[in-house]
């Protein structure tokens, strides 16, 4: 930051040491106190006073209260707010960069890169007052009219994880609220500020009205069932694993009143290298696609399957490539690579490293890691069966595949569970549209890496990768209700 902008930067946010409930920032109920830690240098940046299932039940019920009238204020109220929380991120950007490097490990160009796509979710919800429509429906009977009216749900749950933190929950934040619905979220534990307080903090000073917007920071073992099983929400939006959210869809179809989901879960994508692809171009997207963030985002290019004429050639230039990139310190603006989220995590990696080895896998690229930090690891000669090809791997190691040719390519890119993202490089590109309709997957970009700049796009997957859209015109219906009325202007005819 240069100094003339330091001088005009608004003061630094502070207060992170409890929960945001009906517009008051207040310690948690349940009492037991969570340090949250930076992921590098281990420095404890909050303390948080933890929130029970009481705090939890007046956060819904103050949203259900303030949601009746946010709903029907005017369209300008409604995106002005939006306009306003996107005046301040810009205003607070080296504040807000530096959360996401110091909470969630981000390097700076993974934290700059997170920003912009919170801001850019912002400017398209101050859209979406004006967008949600409702239509006018044809009738075979004179004298009677038939409208769909476009409605708020109501209360949105959020469940967010910690690898895209900001931008994970605000995603569906935004748009709810621009939609005139209120939000109560979840925030995952590794970045209760990134994933929740620091929205909250910009939106109650842009002027959003108190009960909108609730952060409830607890133990799952105290909230996290409660969450979803809660009678309030009519939508729970959730980010994450495949078996926590298989687990929270089983949970919102046996509430008491039963409730919609989106959940995007876990992926496997295939980042897949034709014979006759642009192998600079292919590399270049390819070490991208899996080492941004540390390889810890659900569309990381999970599998990179190459056909066997140029195999050896791309595997040659994608080590070059890899060996020229600078880990340690995500402080550092040279830094591409990272610190690994947290120990557990760590731990989950070297076990796969040494499991792929027992497997026959050969590695070409790797180290011992540096506090939490994970030297890239690149592997050759995997095959699909292998667990380190059918698992999410989430951290920076790459198995490289080798296939015979653009059909085995395609059978090996549809051979897993999942079915989130996926790339094809081709210089036809056409060729490369026909292999991506036949991917099994929700999205798939032609000579572009699998973490594509997806803001407005469809978020969403098939398979075990999830329910529901997060993206542009589809998250307008995800979080709106259509509801039909009918109204006859003439007496009759009767049956009876």
């Amino acid at each position: 930051m240069t100094a003339e902008a330091a001088r005009t930067a608004p003061a630094a946010y502070q207060g992170w040491d409890g929960q945001y409930i009906d517009g008051a920032w207040r310690h948690g109920k349940h009492g037991e106190i969570q340090a949250d830690t930076d992921p590098y240098s281990g420095a404890v940046l909050a303390e948080t006073v933890m929130a029970n299932g009481q705090d939890l039940d007046e956060a819904y019920r103050a949203a259900a209260k303030a949601q009746k009238d946010w709903e029907t204020r005017l369209p300008i109220e409604r995106a002005g707010v939006m306009i306003r929380a996107a005046a301040i991120m810009e205003a607070r950007r080296e504040e807000i960069l530096g959360w996401l490097t110091r909470e969630a490990g981000s390097t700076r160009g993974k934290a700059e890169l997170e920003w912009q796509f919170v801001h850019a979710v912002t400017l398209e919800a101050a859209s979406f007052p004006y967008r949600a429509e409702g239509k006018l429906l044809p009738l075979d009977e004179p004298g009677k009219e038939s409208r769909a009216y476009r409605q708020a749900l109501g209360v949105i749950g959020v469940i967010s994880p910690w690898n895209f933190p900001m931008y994970l929950s605000h995603r569906s934040i935004a748009p709810a609220l621009a939609l005139g619905n209120a939000v109560v979220v979840k925030p995952a534990e590794d970045t209760p500020i990134t994933g929740g307080l620091l929205i909250a903090k910009i939106f109650e000073e842009a002027g959003l009205p108190a009960g909108l917007l609730n952060i409830v920071i607890g133990p799952i073992s105290e909230i996290g069932d409660a969450f979803t099983n809660h009678a309030v929400p009519r939508l729970i939006s959730f980010t994450g694993s495949t078996r926590v959210g298989r687990h929270i869809g089983a949970l919102a179809m046996q509430a008491p009143q039963l409730k919609r989901v989106a959940l995007e879960m876990g992926g496997n994508a295939p980042l897949v290298v034709l014979d006759d692809a642009d192998l600079d171009h292919a590399v270049r997207s390819a070490v991208v696609g899996r080492f941004l963030h540390q390889g810890q985002i659900c569309m990381s290019s999970n599998r990179i399957i190459v056909d066997a004429r140029i195999h050896d050639e791309f595997v040659d230039r994608f080590t070059a490539h890899v060996k020229t990139l600078k880990y340690g310190d995500p402080n550092d603006p040279g830094v591409a690579i990272g610190p690994i989220i947290n120990e557990r995590q760590m731990r989950g990696h070297l076990a796969r490293i040494e499991a792929a080895k027992a497997a026959g896998a050969s590695q070409l690229l790797g180290g011992a890691p540096k506090g939490q930090v994970l030297p890239p690891h690149v592997f050759v000669g995997v095959t699909n069966d292998m667990a380190l090809a059918q698992e999410e791997i989430f951290g920076p190691i790459a198995p490289i595949i080798r296939v015979q040719d653009e059909e085995e390519a395609l059978r090996v890119a549809n051979a897993t569970e999942f079915g989130l993202s996926s790339a094809v490089f081709t210089r036809d590109v056409e060729r490369g549209v026909r292999f991506a309709l036949r991917v099994e997957a929700g999205m798939t970009h032609v000579n572009d890496h699998s973490v594509d700049d997806t803001r407005t796009g469809p978020f969403g997957g098939e398979k075990n990768s999830g329910l529901g859209r997060f993206g542009g015109e589809w998250i307008m219906h995800e979080l709106t209700r259509d509801h039909w009325v009918t109204i006859r202007h003439a007496k009759g005819p009767y049956p009876f």
